[in-house]
Formats: C-alpha cells, sequence, structure tokens
C-alpha cells in the first residue's frame, strides 16, 4: 500500500488539485495565513500546526495517514518533526 498514491487519490476525489512538498527536520514556519481555505494531509513523518482563532489556539500534530483542514485567514505557524514530512496540500 502506497499511502502517499491514496492520500492523492482521496483528495483528487474530493475536487482538490493536491500539491506534493517536504521538509527537513525540525523546520519551522512563522505564523502566517491564506486567502484560501486549506486542506493538508501527511504522508510521512509528522508536523505541528498552532492555529491561533482570535483569542483561541489550538496545537495540532499530524502523522501519517492524518489530515488537517485549515480556514481561511487563520493565522497559523508550524514545526516539522523529527523525521521531517511530506505532506500533500490543496486550496478549496
Amino acid at each position: 500500500m502506497d499511502l502517499e498514491a491514496d492520500l492523492y487519490e482521496q483528495m483528487t476525489r474530493e475536487g482538490l488539485k493536491p500539491e506534493r512538498w517536504s521538509n527537513g527536520p525540525d523546520y519551522r514556519y512563522p505564523v502566517h495565513d491564506h486567502w484560501y481555505d486549506k486542506v493538508i494531509a501527511v504522508a510521512k513523518g509528522s508536523i505541528t500546526f498552532t492555529l491561533n482563532n482570535g483569542s483561541r489556539q489550538q496545537i495540532v500534530t499530524l502523522e501519517a495517514g492524518q489530515r488537517l483542514e485549515i480556514p481561511a485567514h487563520t493565522p497559523h505557524s508550524a514545526q516539522v518533526g523529527e523525521r521531517g514530512v511530506v505532506c500533500l496540500e490543496a486550496h478549496r
């Protein structure tokens, strides 16, 4: 079974156009947001997102096979896990 291919197929069936990206261990993304709803699925490794919804902060760690949808204009940061990460990402 190829998890990355399965995730790609699932996202495509939903009408999404996933793109693959990866980062090495412990890479950090500073706080930013997007004008679109972001859909992200982890194919390998892990990544932890910190979402800031107004006064509420949510921390979500994704492992291989897990997925997260981040609403447009939601400030968030991320840190890649110790094994690096491979993700498929699309927007709505």
